[in-house]
């Protein structure tokens, strides 16, 4: 689903673990037309979390994709906001066109989401 950019933070950190982790946020990143995966991607994710607001600083990270264009970030449980469930996720480094997305978890009792990127040059 895209996503809007409400409480995107520009530049949020590259980080290990978003705060007392037990959700995993993971996805792919490839790039249009010839699908190949796309390495060192920096992807930021936050969320309405048992530990904080979609607002909070806390609440938002940053991770880098692997060879395979795979990445993952560990954070709290979502819990719903607006009657969703949902994280957000952004790619905004400049060399493809800006994308966000908002998927939202089938159940607020899932334990992990995925968010799939096709990234178009700039």
């Amino acid at each position: 689903m895209r996503g809007g950019a409400n409480n995107y933070r520009p530049g949020a950190p590259v980080v290990d673990r978003i705060g007392g982790g037990g959700f995993m946020m993971s996805g792919t990143v490839r790039r249009a037309g010839d699908g190949a995966p796309l390495e060192g991607i920096r992807i930021q994710i936050w969320a309405h979390t048992t530990e904080g607001r979609e607002s909070d600083a806390r609440s938002h990270g940053a991770t880098l994709t692997n060879a395979e264009g795979m990445f993952q970030l560990e954070m709290p449980q979502i819990v719903p906001t607006f009657g969703q469930p949902h994280g957000h996720l952004a790619y905004d480094s400049g060399d493809f066109e800006t994308v966000f997305l908002r998927p939202v978890m089938a159940s607020a009792r899932d334990t992990s989401l995925a968010a799939h990127f096709v990234l178009q040059p700039a």
